[in-house]
């Protein structure tokens, strides 16, 4: 009896619960592989395991010819009559032979416990992949196992799941041990192993809270029409009601803000706006930017920008803590956003700065130009072209050739500007 095979049997038949079928069935399979290589080239190999005794043998196939070309393959008719008396072999005739090498149980039992590790991690990986097919961005919760580099492994139960740093939430701190939530992105295959990709910091895990936690979204009375987030600090999310009865913004705080208050929970204090969708960008823009209060909008659609003007004191709060605010309303909508301080409410040297800014961004006029310019009280091109020439020469710094130039520039801008207003 084989000790050793019959060891690796025992082992699997009791703790994985594989039958003794399956194994010899697997075993035979591998050392038909294993075998050419410690019997060499045979015909028709066979290998036998006995199902009691785990006794293992090898057969090869001889067939009978008149001469005798190679011997691993063929045998003469008169040695197979003198071997196998009574047999009356006929050349063509196929002849089985045992062909057991000496060390085949020790092969044996080294080749069996490499081919079942083989046949159970491709057994695990087709249950992980069939487990987890069909739920690639819904949310799983797992246990913190151990860290590989900066990735977080997951216990998940039944799988380990990957949370690779580029998933990781920056400000958020995780222990061994910590049970926690998470997305499953995707399933990869590195290898052998099908690998469950999980994340916290795409913005698709606050979708799925909100779907958890909301019932209208659940049920598709409000939808949610976008999300900008940065993950750990702050998210914007957009939502729209499908039904007029419902107020969608009211619908995802819940009562006393309980709903939004248990996602600011799970997510370590990240602050969440809920803002109401409109199909008017001005409206949309407007509802993004709260708290703030803009004082106007202007919308150019050929940039796809929109330029918010704000009194002095919503200014910080209306771009936001590094610019936040402002950067996340124009992921949500879409459009650019350019906040600037109404005009009416600056000081005057703000006003000074920003009359010089506008010239010097004349092409052929400049920073030098616009600053005298605007000492001298031309402060617009308007006022430039009101302005006889004589009183440009006058402007400090110019004499007749630079003031007809910068008349020249003045008329060049005036028109592109009037152009593009009159195509709008």
């Amino acid at each position: 009896m084989n000790n050793e095979l019959l060891a690796v049997f025992e082992y699997m038949e009791r703790e994985r619960k594989l039958d003794r079928e399956t194994l010899a069935q697997l075993v035979e399979s591998a050392l038909q592989v294993a075998g050419r290589k410690s019997i060499g080239r045979v015909r028709d190999l066979r290998v036998e395991l006995n199902r009691k005794t785990l006794n293992i043998r090898a057969f090869a196939t001889l067939e009978v010819v008149d001469f005798v070309r190679n011997r691993q393959e063929e045998i003469s008719l008169t040695e197979a009559q003198i071997k196998y008396p009574g047999k009356n072999y006929q050349i063509g005739d196929l002849i089985e032979i045992e062909v057991t090498p000496r060390n085949f149980g020790r092969i044996a039992a080294q080749t069996a416990k490499q081919a079942i590790i083989q046949k159970l991690r491709m057994a695990e990986k087709d249950k992980v992949y069939s487990i987890y097919k069909n739920h690639i961005g819904d949310i799983v919760t797992g246990t913190v196992r151990r860290f590989e580099r900066s990735d977080v492994v997951v216990d998940l139960g039944d799988a380990e799941g990957v949370m690779p740093a580029r998933e990781r939430v920056p400000n958020e701190d995780y222990q061994m041990g910590d049970r926690i939530r998470f997305l499953l992105l995707s399933l990869e295959s590195p290898t052998q192993d099908t690998q469950l990709i999980l994340t916290r910091s795409n913005p698709e895990f606050i979708r799925k809270f909100f779907e958890l936690e909301v019932s209208e979204i659940a049920d598709r009375t409000v939808e949610i029409k976008g999300i900008a987030r940065e993950a750990g600090y702050r998210t914007k999310i957009a939502v729209h009601s499908n039904d007029d009865k419902v107020d969608p913004v009211g619908a995802c705080v819940g009562l006393r803000g309980q709903r939004v208050k248990n996602i600011v929970r799970e997510l370590s204090g990240e602050k969440i706006d809920i803002v109401k969708w409109s199909p008017d960008i001005k409206t949309f823009v407007t509802n993004a930017l709260a708290p703030a209060k803009p004082v106007r909008l202007e919308v150019d659609e050929l940039d796809n920008t929109v330029k918010v003007i704000v009194e002095a004191d919503q200014l910080s709060l209306a771009i936001g803590k590094k610019g936040q605010n402002a950067r996340l309303t124009a992921k949500l909508t879409g459009w650019k956003i350019d906040i600037q301080k109404d005009e009416a409410d600056i000081t005057f040297e703000e006003r000074i700065a920003l009359a010089t800014a506008k010239l010097a961004a004349v092409e052929d006029i400049g920073q030098e130009l616009a600053a005298s310019l605007v000492a001298s009280g031309f402060l617009s091109l308007e006022g430039i072209l009101a302005a006889d020439l004589v009183d440009l020469v006058d402007v400090e710094g110019f004499d007749a050739e630079i003031a007809e130039q910068v008349r020249a520039a003045a008329e060049a801008a005036f028109e592109e500007q009037n152009g593009k207003a009159t195509e709008e």
